[in-house]
């Protein structure tokens, strides 16, 4: 196991954190808190797990993504010009593009949350869900470093 082994493991578990976490709160939270809450409660606690999701982002998630990823890529000898390559640099200027705009996503749907705009939010939501399953599937693209 080398260090950049352990880069990589980060960078992978703090991703697989973040899509699992959209993923639990998508698939399992919001359907048991439908079934199981009233409207009020339901509000509350959606609220508060989408506050805590949100930290977590700020603090672990992007701080991890990011360091982790500019280290990567510095190995990888990875330059502005080579993300126009075909092959690596093409999938992972993809990736990038993409994580960009499940960043943008997921950010309009805190504040579309917090100003009471649901259908705004949901579809936010979604849209950074979806773009968060096709950044793992870009990755998948990438050779291992």
């Amino acid at each position: 196991m080398t260090w950049w082994s352990v880069v990589r493991f980060l960078h992978v578990l703090s991703a697989a954190l973040w899509v699992g976490g959209q993923l639990t709160v998508s698939l399992v939270v919001r359907p048991l808190t439908l079934r199981l809450l009233d409207e009020e409660r339901r509000g509350r606690v959606l609220n508060a797990v989408g506050r805590r999701f949100g930290m977590f982002t700020g603090a672990v998630f992007l701080p991890l993504q990011l360091g982790t990823g500019v280290a990567i890529a510095w190995h990888k000898g990875v330059t502005w010009a080579s993300l126009a390559e075909p092959g690596y640099g093409r999938v992972l200027a993809a990736k990038l593009a993409l994580f960009c705009a499940v960043m943008l996503a997921a950010g309009l749907h805190g504040w579309a949350s917090a100003a009471g705009r649901a259908g705004f939010a949901r579809a936010m939501a979604m849209a950074a869900l979806v773009g968060s399953v096709g950044v793992v599937l870009l990755a998948t693209g990438l050779p291992a470093t």
